[in-house]
């Protein structure tokens, strides 16, 4: 007797400014899944907020798809409905099966913890990091206190609120004047590298400051960190592995959002050219950051490899990009695992993990 499909809702899109990169995501994941052991549902989170049910089909990842009222979905966290909902006769409310949910949302409303909170309520299953390891992960300042008490280094930074930077303007130069150029300017909660700006001198601060202000409220300022820029992906739960490293060689300043969506100039070294001794201590590294902040499923995890030899841990991404072009999949892949194996592995994983949150009683009651 053949073995049920399972059905994979695939949640994409979503209320970030990396709307676009999660739409190129989601298409590659879809593409990747194996047709023979699942169904897709490809599930489209609109700019605004709303939910539609898309066609298993390339069409449903474009920008230019345009869904119906009729698709509308509604995401329950009551954990009896199931997750999604659809509207039905006379107003009735009808469940949408979907065995596993995999979010391929990134930046805000998205990586950040919230949908994963949502999935927590509704007790559903689904692939990734939980509401904390999602959250702290977006977070580069509170990313980066988990990394230094979990004994990695990371480099000098500093950081300030939107509101400090109209009230107290000078202390921050005066801060500033204690970091060493080039400096990097970021919205603490967002990836792609949107809304980043090096800082070659004091005089290019300003504006650098306002982009970062205009997508969070949260500004870091980080110094620039001379070395190779190397990248690890991560795979698994309570015993994460790590691919071999991949090296980023950027063509720009550095890799920003032009470079990784637009121009495809960067040359990804895969595998990167590493010592042995290297190699080891930055999978090393990436498997204590992940579990730093309790990772679980998937995460890219940044690094320099300095001229001295050491690792400095810069960032972890927990709902990396899967892209044609992503290292997340080609790293494994350099590793020994295909895209398609992978779908499946963070699929499991995804069980697995959901099965042992069951294990964990919600009253005292016994």
């Amino acid at each position: 007797m053949a073995k049920e499909k399972l059905t994979i809702a695939i949640i994409f899109g979503g209320r970030s400014a990396e709307h676009e990169v999660s739409l190129r995501s989601a298409a590659s994941v879809a593409a990747a899944v194996d047709r023979s052991r699942y169904r897709v549902m490809p599930v489209l989170i609109t700019r605004e907020g709303s939910w539609y049910q898309r066609p298993d089909a390339d069409t449903s990842f474009s920008v230019d798809d345009r869904p119906g009222e009729a698709d509308r979905l509604v995401f329950s966290a009551d954990p009896g409905d199931g997750g999604l909902l659809r509207g039905g006769k006379h107003g009735l409310l009808a469940p949408v099966k979907a065995d596993v949910f995999f979010p391929v949302l990134h930046g805000t409303c998205g990586e950040d913890g919230t949908i994963q909170g949502v999935f927590e309520l509704a007790n559903v299953p689904y692939v990734g990091c939980g509401v904390l390891a999602s959250a702290v992960g977006m977070d580069k300042i509170l990313m980066k206190a988990a990394f230094r008490d979990a004994g990695l280094n990371v480099g000098p930074f500093f950081w300030f609120l939107r509101s400090q930077w109209r009230n107290r303007r000078s202390e921050i130069l005066d801060r500033l004047g204690q970091s060493r150029f080039p400096v990097f300017v970021k919205p603490a909660n967002l990836g792609s590298s949107v809304g980043i700006s090096r800082v070659e001198g004091i005089e290019d601060f300003e504006a650098a400051v306002e982009l970062a202000a205009g997508y969070d409220r949260k500004i870091l300022v980080e110094d620039g960190i001379p070395g190779r820029e190397l990248e690890v992906s991560v795979l698994g739960n309570d015993e994460p592995k790590a691919s071999l490293p991949g090296e980023v060689v950027a063509h720009s300043d550095f890799y920003d959002y032009e470079e990784k969506y637009i121009r495809d100039t960067a040359e990804l070294v895969i595998p990167a050219k590493l010592d042995p001794h290297a190699e080891k201590e930055a999978r090393s590294a990436a498997v204590k950051a992940f579990q730093a902040v309790d990772g679980s499923g998937l995460a890219r995890v940044d690094m320099f490899l300095t001229p001295e030899g050491r690792i400095v841990v810069n960032e972890i991404n927990t709902l990396p990009g899967f892209t044609s072009i992503s290292m997340y999949p080609k790293l494994w892949e350099a590793t020994g695992l295909g895209y398609g194996e992978l779908i499946d592995r963070l699929v499991d994983l995804a069980l697995e993990r959901y099965d042992d949150k069951q294990k964990t009683s919600t009253s005292r009651i016994k």
